[in-house]
């Protein structure tokens, strides 16, 4: 765990418009100072990511979150319940806050959230200002769920990185759109959208406006994506290909096996998700082959992962040992 005077450095360097990689419950983070346009700039130019992508801003809590946007009764009761923890609310951006325009990507709404991760939390309340911060990975890649990751991805892109050890839940976070009519579920993620609508009641499909940015990270079809080809809802395995596999199964003839979780628990499934496609994403594999996961609770977070790692990719990625 990271130590108290690694913090302190972190949240200096925060100040000073650099970037600094930490642990979350759901993924490491790059996080910049999002009020400093040049540092949410240098997260997108890190990541290689396109600028029409907004980012999630991390805050210590609800009160910090109210200062940067408009809450309203939806917003507070689902920060009660799922505060700190893996749930992002997009809520019209205060802009008299002075968020950058940049990590809302133009738009007049802001993705918020407070992590549940002591380090997390110990840097937010040292650097004194709201941390701008998507997955610590080059765009579209697979997300980094220990440090390890994050070097392997980034290198010396990121200025400091704060290892605070294995994610514990190990999928980005739930985004849920407050900003405007019925509440809308932009990605599933660490909170089930069953636990959702025991408060909202049903949510609607998500709406990103036609030929406009989206309004959450994680909307991109190709996304979450290793090197190698995914291939979902396999039932065989063909020659040469790897197996992401869940629970109990016959299948053979695969190179290398990674199951999820042999006993078939979701949470289980989710925390390693990230950590076994980067373990079975190796050239001597032709591909991966995925078994199916149940889309109930966390099933549904896990199976969207896969379906945007396996999307067709307009261009083909670098080798994971190239990133």
């Amino acid at each position: 765990m990271a130590a108290p005077e690694a913090v302190a450095e972190a949240a200096r360097i925060l100040r000073r418009g650099g970037l600094v990689a930490f642990p979350t419950e759901t993924v490491y983070g790059l996080g910049a100072d999002a009020r400093d346009d040049r540092a949410v700039a240098r997260v997108f130019e890190a990541k290689g990511r396109p600028r029409f992508n907004p980012l999630i801003v991390h805050v210590a809590d609800a009160a910090r979150a109210g200062e940067i946007v408009a809450f309203d009764d939806r917003a507070r009761a689902l920060a009660a319940r799922f505060w700190p923890g893996p749930l992002s609310l997009v809520l019209p951006r205060r802009s008299a806050a002075g968020i950058s325009a940049l990590a809302a990507s133009g738009l007049d709404t802001l993705a918020v959230r407070a992590p549940a991760h002591p380090v997390a939390l110990a840097l937010l309340e040292a650097a004194g200002a709201p941390v701008a911060a998507p997955s610590a990975n080059p765009a579209g890649g697979v997300s980094p769920t220990c440090a390890a990751h994050v070097a392997d991805g980034l290198g010396k892109r990121v200025d400091a990185v704060l290892d605070g050890g294995p994610c514990a839940v190990g999928l980005e976070s739930t985004v849920v759109d407050l900003s405007a009519g019925r509440p809308a579920l932009l990605r599933p993620g660490g909170v089930p959208a069953e636990a959702l609508a025991e408060i909202l009641g049903p949510l609607d499909a998500p709406a990103d406006g036609a030929g406009g940015p989206p309004r959450s990270p994680g909307r991109l079809e190709s996304h979450y994506a290793p090197g190698l080809p995914v291939r979902i809802d396999a039932e065989t395995v063909r020659p040469g290909e790897a197996l992401l596999s869940f629970g109990a199964h016959r299948l053979t003839g695969f190179v290398t096996e990674r199951n999820l979780s042999p006993a078939g628990d979701l949470r289980e499934a989710a925390a390693n998700l990230f950590a076994h496609l980067r373990a079975l994403d190796r050239p001597d594999h032709a591909g991966i082959a995925a078994m199916p996961v149940p889309e109930t609770g966390l099933g549904a977070a896990i199976m969207d992962r896969l379906r945007r790692a396996a999307a067709p990719r307009k261009a083909a990625r670098r080798r994971r040992s190239s990133r």
